[in-house]
């Protein structure tokens, strides 16, 4: 069993290749937990709907085989993502807003085998952090974009360090920010230096960081050797979600491997690579498709991403 935490939203999604006419179910601890239960993996997602998505959500995660704990809300979040370009670049405008999460009966996740906090927007506090981190002893992994975003008077999404992320940061076996949450940590432009921003948050206290780079790959970095990811390069069609299935997919074989972190990272990476290819939960993922993408990227051992650090 893996135990994803965050509240799901209805997103209006529109990109260069997609033009939707309604909302679809997204969030990243729900695209993680889609990604997880698609590949065999046990899952439970635990976050806040209103009672304007509650009925549909409930549907959508059953036909997806995924367990689910319901927190209550005044109404469910979304957001509208317009994309302007193929890597990733979006506007990013608030639709709703769910309640916090405020407590998790610890019965829900202490057994299992991993807990992926992924907030969306400010809903898990760096106080429920550390209380979730007292009572669970597994693989303890975040995404932190949510624990980075507000809401300005326009309903305009912006991103801003706030005040002991990095007390919260330090409790986490791995933490996986993109390199637009990599700069707002750190200061560190990571398409010039990523292994930079992952030395500084590693110096906080985590015992994995990994640093995603869209169409560039990724780096891992366990406080000893710095591990360059390559991108499994295909047609992008919509990269809502990439960031949270990579985190099912390294979390996935992570615990299949023991910890092997090139195996792990190819396998996130190629899972993520799938998502970009789709829009909305019916991605078609399979752990055989994955794997077989797994092993073109098993084979490039001397990749080095593309950042300016590598380029001299």
């Amino acid at each position: 069993m893996i135990t994803a935490i965050g509240n799901p939203v209805y997103d209006y999604i529109k990109t260069q290749k997609v033009n939707p006419s309604g909302r679809v179910l997204s969030g990243c601890s729900t695209n993680a937990a889609l990604a997880l239960a698609k590949l065999g993996e046990r899952t439970r997602l635990i976050g806040a709907v209103g009672d304007d998505f509650a009925e549909q959500f409930a549907k959508d995660l059953t036909r997806f085989n995924i367990e689910h704990h319901l927190l209550p809300s005044k109404e469910t979040g979304g957001f509208s993502l317009i994309y302007y370009d193929d890597y990733g670049n979006r506007t990013l405008d608030l639709l709703g807003r769910a309640d916090a999460i405020d407590h998790i009966d610890p019965d829900l996740y202490r057994e299992s085998e991993a807990v992926l906090i992924g907030p969306i927007l400010g809903e898990v506090s760096l106080d429920m952090v550390r209380e979730l981190r007292a009572n669970f002893k597994g693989l303890y992994f975040c995404d932190p974009q949510g624990l980075l975003r507000g809401a300005d008077e326009n309903d305009r999404i912006f991103h801003t360090k706030v005040d002991g992320i990095e007390q919260a940061l330090s409790v986490f076996d791995i933490v996986k920010p993109n390199e637009l949450e990599g700069m707002i940590l750190t200061g560190i432009d990571c398409r010039q230096d990523p292994y930079e921003a992952a030395r500084i948050i590693k110096s906080w206290g985590p015992k994995i960081v990994i640093v995603t780079l869209a169409e560039l790959g990724s780096v891992v970095y366990d406080g000893n050797d710095f591990i360059d990811i390559p991108p499994f390069e295909t047609d992008a069609l919509d990269a809502t979600g990439c960031g949270d299935t990579y985190m099912a997919g390294f979390a996935f074989e992570y615990l299949k491997t023991g910890g092997d972190l090139f195996r792990a990272g190819c396998f996130a990476s190629c899972t993520s690579s799938i998502m970009l290819e789709n829009t909305g939960p019916d991605f078609p993922l399979t752990e055989a498709e994955v794997r077989r993408r797994q092993k073109t990227l098993m084979a490039m051992s001397d990749f080095r991403v593309k950042v300016a650090v590598n380029q001299n």
